[in-house]
């Protein structure tokens, strides 16, 4: 072998020699890109010692209040132990010690890695085929759902709201349990309105952090004096059991054409299509959800009544 091939293949063992990763004393591989937003990254990590996977979420801050929020989403994390909820493996921050100032900082956040994707890309695979989920499969990942957010909802000393549930927020762990991730919007369930500075904030907040197609009316137009409570979540939900029967949000095509969300979910208008493949119990189960309305919206509890009664009835009915 000539020395120029020589040094093509050293130079071919640097460029696949593959990125490593300390964090808390355990090393990490980092396998490839998993995905991409404007606020983050997500990357396949395998730990060096067990070769096990994981999923890293790599948040950079770049001012003291973006330090203090990812800080509160970690907090918020390690406290949280339900079947149905992501579990924070590790977490750590690179570049800073201490609150930034006018520095960078990473957050690193080490979580589980789901290979079977999402509950958006499930329904995505299968909107290609026509091919629509059972009342059996919707209700049973539907009721896992709804006992994650009631776990949140009920949390002592202080419940907590989701604020941005939505398809691709429910993962599936390797037998297909639904799994809520993504806990950046997370807030504490019932915010205290007072004049319209404190509405505009929420009302920016909203508009940055939840997903248009799920959010709640109320995130839209908030008003100067109210309380906002966790049935924002309750609204999302309705979405995401209507997205499991068509695969898409209600509001979805709507935000697709370019048209107002805003002005479609005010004025309430849900459509079911002509040649549903579902009962119409299932459809009055997304209606009771849809209130646009938040005080005559249900709390969890009651949707999970409606839920298993609906449930009984459908299977007793098959």
């Amino acid at each position: 072998m000539n020395a120029i091939g020589l040094s093509m293949i050293m130079k071919m063992g640097c460029l696949c020699r593959r990125e490593t990763i300390n964090i808390n004393g355990t090393k990490y591989i980092i396998v490839e890109r998993l995905g991409e937003g404007g606020f983050s990254t997500v990357d396949l990590i395998e730990s060096k010692s067990n070769k096990r996977k994981y999923a890293l979420k790599r948040m950079t801050c770049h001012s003291i209040e973006d330090q203090k929020k990812v800080l509160q989403e970690i907090e918020y994390l390690k406290k949280l132990k339900h079947s149905n909820i992501m579990e924070l493996i590790d977490s750590t921050f690179k570049g800073s010690a201490d609150i930034v100032v006018n520095a960078t900082s990473d957050a690193l956040m080490v979580l589980p890695y789901y290979p079977r994707g999402t509950l958006h890309d499930h329904l995505g695979i299968k909107s290609l085929e026509k091919e629509y989920m059972s009342v059996e499969e919707i209700f049973r990942i539907f009721s896992n759902i709804c006992s994650a957010v009631q776990y949140l909802h009920e949390l002592k000393p202080e419940p907590l709201a989701h604020r941005d549930l939505k398809t691709a927020n429910v993962c599936f762990t390797d037998n297909f349990t639904p799994t809520l991730i993504d806990f950046g919007s997370m807030a504490p369930a019932r915010v205290q309105v007072c004049g319209s500075q404190d509405a505009q904030k929420l009302q920016d907040i909203a508009a940055e952090q939840c997903s248009v197609p799920y959010r709640a009316p109320e995130l839209f137009n908030v008003e100067s004096y109210c309380v906002i409570d966790e049935r924002t979540d309750i609204w999302s939900l309705g979405c995401i059991l209507y997205a499991m029967c068509y695969f898409m949000s209600p509001f979805d095509l709507v935000h697709m054409r370019g048209d107002s969300v805003a002005l479609a979910v005010l004025s309430g208008g849900v459509h079911f299509p002509e040649d549903s493949h579902y009962p119409g119990d299932i459809h009055d189960l997304i209606l009771y959800m849809l209130n646009t309305n938040p005080a005559d919206r249900p709390f969890v509890q009651n949707v999970i009544e409606k839920t298993n009664f609906v449930a009984n009835k459908l299977g007793n009915v098959a």
